[in-house]
């Protein structure tokens, strides 16, 4: 029987020691651990390290839910220190850690963590370090909360009570369209239940005296805040649609000064920003839920941009932008040059853009707008006065996971500007006209893209691996579309992965890296057939763990034998073509407008596939795999479609 590949750090432990021999500042000095805020279904970890200056040390991780026997393996820790981001504005170094998350746990459950570091170098103090750390719980109403019922302006049917006649007569003591509508404190406490029954709800703010009480710029400003257990809730009776109409306004609910507001079942149309949540440097909202809602019409959905937001949970809800609705433009590049809409218009800019720690984005369906999913670029991190990065003001800890994005004029998720364990996990990402999963930059990592599928993304194809970037790790996706030109960027390694050419650009697979500890292995490549140069890896000069000074060693190559017997990189890695899935075929080169339906497609492996069982383990990763070892790509054969876009019930 052929045995499974287990992948560790510890592979590269050959590689990081023909850079440096053993010295003093080669033994590991790891300091203490810290668990970075939970989500619902994630943990992430950082172990501060000193020493290990040939990056040969190693973390292990083991994890169990408390009170239980059996100990699973979690994927390795990533080593990151030193790394550079140097661009616009930005200027960071990461520090000297180890890093990583553990994945699909349960939620609201208490774990048990055993974290061992190894070094041929030595460790100096304790080598096996153990963490308690509890997931959150998936925001849930109070069960004993007041009810407060509201109608729209002419209702005349029988009305449950007590009664309000609009939304801002509920929360607050009272509602007027007049001079006097901040007149009114909050009525509503943590834990009270807004009702708001079927119909439209559409200020008319131009006219005093006689709306409901958002004067002149038409935003429901929303102040009274709830707590994690005893969220405010705004949700629809379930009596039939209920629209609140923006009227074309800037913010239709600004809720930056509020925490733990609970929204589900609205529809939220026709404005610039349907929630505004946080500015940076000023206020912002911690513990916002927003589900099973509908954005329509809108340039933004769900926006804050202050390093103080933690702990949002976006679920399963469908967001419709203002772009082009019946085919696909772009806003840059030769792709689209030619085409008479070019440039395409912002009219709409991101469904949900995020800053801050432990926030969850999951199972939305997002499509028209000029990016789906984004953590917020930000610049450097914030500082105190001794200019330490404030440790709750990280942006750490995130999740976007399951999300169905298309029709998109440029990026499908981004992870830019974010620092530790951003987990973008299982989304597909279908019809991008630029490149699809972006990290311009993350600073220090490591950020986690898993088990995403990309098709046709016309100009600049999959990935986005840019602005002097560090900790990406990539794996088990299916790319329909080339990951190339990918740099300069540090500490970069993929495993398990599916590429194929769409014809777009001639490479099918190039990376430029600051880092020689940078790696890739184990996957499936579909070169663009006759590309004089298919692949290509450029890194520092032999000899050298990194250099953010001199040119990188430029290498190109024709063919996938060339590059890994000149490299070392991608040894174990095939060669794969649209023949080893059930039904999938490459975009048309001369049509990149086209907007294709996911329903098309079936990305499943054929039984012969060369990718089937090629892979390596990768703990907590690929875990239950079918056969003797994983499947490359996203979709493992015998075992079931991932779910995306929003849930049933």
């Amino acid at each position: 029987m052929k045995k499974a590949r287990v992948f560790t750090y510890l592979a590269l432990a050959v590689l990081h020691a023909s850079f440096a021999g053993a010295q003093g500042a080669d033994a590991a000095a790891p300091g203490e651990v810290i668990v970075e805020p939970p989500t619902i279904n994630a943990l992430g970890l950082e172990w501060p390290l000193q020493g290990d200056a040939n990056r040969n040390a190693a973390v292990t991780i083991g994890y169990r839910r408390k009170g239980t026997e059996a100990w699973h393996t979690g994927l390795p820790l990533l080593r990151i220190g030193g790394e550079e981001t140097k661009y616009l504005a930005l200027d960071f170094t990461a520090p000297g850690m180890f890093a990583g998350s553990l994945f699909d746990l349960q939620p609201d459950t208490t774990y048990e963590i055993a974290l061992k570091i190894s070094d041929p170098d030595g460790v100096t103090g304790a080598v096996e370090r153990r963490v308690e750390a509890r997931t959150r719980a998936v925001p849930r109403p109070a069960p004993d909360g007041r009810t407060f019922h509201v109608y729209p302006q002419g209702y005349q049917g029988e009305k449950q009570q007590p009664a309000y006649t609009g939304l801002l007569a509920a929360f607050n003591l009272g509602a007027s369209h007049s001079d006097w509508f901040n007149a009114f404190n909050p009525r509503v406490k943590p834990g009270d239940v807004i009702v708001v029954h079927a119909g439209l709800y559409k200020d008319t703010r131009y006219r005093y005296g006689s709306g409901i009480g958002t004067l002149f710029d038409g935003t429901y400003y929303l102040t009274a805040s709830g707590t994690a257990e005893r969220p405010i809730v705004i949700r629809a009776a379930g009596d039939g649609p209920v629209v609140f109409d923006g009227d074309g306004n800037a913010v239709l609910f600004d809720v930056t000064a509020a925490s733990h507001l609970y929204f589900e079942g609205l529809t939220f149309r026709n404005t610039d920003v349907a929630i505004l949540a946080g500015r940076k440097r000023i206020i912002g909202s911690e513990g916002l839920t927003v589900r099973r809602s509908r954005f329509e019409d809108v340039g933004v959905g769900i926006t804050t941009d202050w390093s103080g937001s933690r702990n949002f949970y976006i679920a399963d809800n469908i967001f419709i932008g203002r772009q082009i609705p019946d085919h696909l433009m772009g806003w840059i590049g030769r792709t689209w040059q030619s085409f008479a809409d070019f440039p395409v218009p912002l009219k709409s800019n991101a469904a949900v853009k995020v800053y801050g720690s432990g926030h969850v984005v999951e199972h939305n369906e997002v499509s028209h707008f000029h990016d789906g999913i984004d953590h917020a670029t930000y610049g450097n991190p914030d500082l105190d006065a001794g200019g330490n990065v404030i440790r709750d003001r990280m942006p750490v800890s995130i999740d976007i996971v399951g999300n169905d994005i298309r029709d998109v004029d440029d990026n499908c998720i981004e992870a830019d500007g974010a620092m530790s364990n951003i987990r973008i996990l299982r989304n597909r990402c279908f019809n991008h006209a630029h490149r699809v999963l972006s990290a311009q930059p993350v600073l220090g990592g490591p950020a986690y893209f898993i088990g995403n599928l990309v098709y046709h993304a016309p100009e600049g194809g999959s990935l986005k691996l840019t602005a002097n970037s560090s900790g990406i790790v990539v794996y088990h996706n299916t790319f329909v579309g080339e990951a190339h030109d990918m740099g300069p960027v540090s500490n970069l390694h993929f495993r398990n992965n599916l590429m194929l050419g769409q014809g777009a650009f001639a490479e099918i697979f190039t990376v430029d890296t600051f880092t020689n500890y940078s790696s890739s292995d184990y996957n499936g490549f579909r070169p663009n057939p006759g590309a004089k140069d298919a692949f290509g890896w450029n890194s520092p000069a032999a000899g050298v763990l990194a250099d953010y000074t001199k040119d990188r060693v430029a290498r190109r190559f024709a063919s996938l034998k060339e590059y890994s017997a000149a490299t070392g990189q991608d040894k174990h890695s095939i060669q794969i073509d649209y023949s080893d899935f059930v039904r999938v075929s490459a975009p048309d080169p001369k049509d990149p407008r086209r907007f294709y339906a996911p329903e098309e497609f079936d990305f499943a492996l054929v039984s012969k596939s060369r990718a089937v069982d090629a892979g390596v383990v990768l703990p907590n990763v690929n875990d239950g795999f079918t056969g003797k070892a994983p499947d490359l790509g996203a979709f493992e054969r015998g075992k079931p479609m991932p779910s995306y876009g929003p849930r049933k019930e």
